[in-house]
């Protein structure tokens, strides 16, 4: 018996009174639907021509969506009759597409998703989890497939997002995670390179400039000298200057500092964000903060700092959450710490590192500091360290005003 398939509107509505397009696969007078997660008014369906009425205000990308996954059926139909292979309308189906089970956006979306949890990558699936979110918010579909994010599809979907509204640096991370997802079908084949949305002639990813402001020396020097500190603040304070005066370690590695890594006066420790293993000189201004937690030391391998002693270290999702929880605590001690030194920028624990930058300028050798920020490229030192270097510029400017 012969087989075929139709692009169809299937007569169930959805709780908005929209229909679900969808592929029709008949064999001995028996069919089986294959939906393409998108739903419409049948006020647009042109029963007659089997597509989407150009009335519709996505009419062109259902219709080309239709085309595909109407190519896609009838060229495995045809391979199947070829081969002489009987199989009912839902083998056919099954065999159609199985193959393509993870063909649609958010299914490798998923996957991406998954694969950092299971990394332990915890601080970056609380970013790009958010942003998956959003695509979804506005595609309106779970079943949304690459041939669908195409140039119009994204530049929507940044007027969109604009419009929530969300600052530039966020919508282009937004858009990295999109991009990530879209090389990855790629390389499992399931979309063709040259329908690549991204690049110079087409959607380019451009990160914003935005100002690092960072303390200067007078106001680094006014938080060390603060007096009458409540014991929460005071903390707060201590592990701030700890930061900077290791040019800008991030909390989450701070946390993780045991006595055991403090020896023959340096600090070596390993940085959670790429693993790199560092040791340091311990200046003279970090061991008085040493000392005020030399009363809570247990032993050689209990944390220097509090936060994570009672952490699951066994458990990632743990230890991520207390420190997150740790960072919110600094930063609303600090915002206290700021006012009483009169210092009217917001101090974070992120902007000790900033500090660090703004304060070294061209002083240090841009080799040195990219040891000292831990970069992997010194071409990254450049790009952050240009946010603190104002003096050509400065001297300039003063050489054509002042006279």
């Amino acid at each position: 018996m012969s087989s075929n398939t139709k692009i169809v509107l299937r007569k169930k509505a959805n709780k908005e009174g929209e229909f679900p397009l969808a592929i029709r696969i008949t064999k001995n007078r028996r069919s089986n639907y294959h939906y393409v997660g998108h739903y419409i008014n049948d006020k647009f369906w042109d029963i007659k021509n089997c597509r989407v009425k150009n009335t519709h205000p996505n009419a062109l990308k259902l219709n080309n969506l239709l085309l595909s996954e109407l190519f896609t059926a009838n060229q495995t139909l045809f391979e199947l009759q070829s081969q002489k292979k009987d199989f009912s309308a839902n083998q056919i189906k099954n065999e159609i597409y199985s193959s393509n089970a993870n063909a649609n956006f958010f299914a490798l979306a998923e996957v991406y998703l998954d694969e950092m949890k299971d990394n332990n990558k915890l601080a970056r699936l609380s970013s790009d989890k958010p942003r998956v979110k959003h695509v979804l918010e506005f595609s309106k579909s779970k079943q949304l497939t690459f041939q669908e994010i195409d140039e119009s599809f994204l530049k929507k979907f940044i007027l969109y997002l604009r419009k929530r509204p969300m600052s530039e640096r966020s919508i282009v991370n937004t858009l990295i995670v999109i991009r990530t997802i879209y090389n990855r079908a790629i390389k499992a084949n399931i979309v063709d390179s040259k329908l690549y949305p991204f690049g110079a002639k087409k959607i380019r990813i451009k990160f914003p400039e935005t100002e690092k402001i960072g303390l200067t020396k007078d106001e680094v020097k006014r938080i060390e000298l603060l007096k009458n500190l409540k014991p929460s603040e005071i903390h707060a304070r201590n592990v701030w200057l700890f930061s900077f005066y290791f040019a800008g370690i991030r909390a989450a590695d701070i946390l993780k500092i045991r006595w055991s890594d403090i020896y023959d006066d340096r600090l070596h420790y390993r940085m959670n964000k790429n693993s790199k293993l560092l040791s340091l000189k311990i200046p003279e201004k970090v061991f008085p903060i040493l000392d005020y937690y030399t009363a809570e030391k247990l032993d050689e391998n209990d944390f220097v700092f509090p936060e994570i002693k009672k952490a699951d270290m066994k458990n990632a999702k743990d230890i991520y959450t207390k420190t997150k929880t740790a960072t919110k605590k600094f930063n609303k001690y600090l915002i206290e710490v700021a006012k009483k030194a009169k210092i009217t920028k917001k101090v974070t624990m992120h902007i000790a590192r900033h500090s660090f930058g703004h304060i070294s300028e061209d002083k240090i050798p841009i080799k040195m500091l990219q040891k000292l920020y831990r970069h992997s490229s010194v071409t990254t030192t450049i790009l952050y360290q240009s946010n603190f270097i104002h003096k050509d510029a400065d001297e300039a400017l003063d050489s054509v005003i002042n006279f």
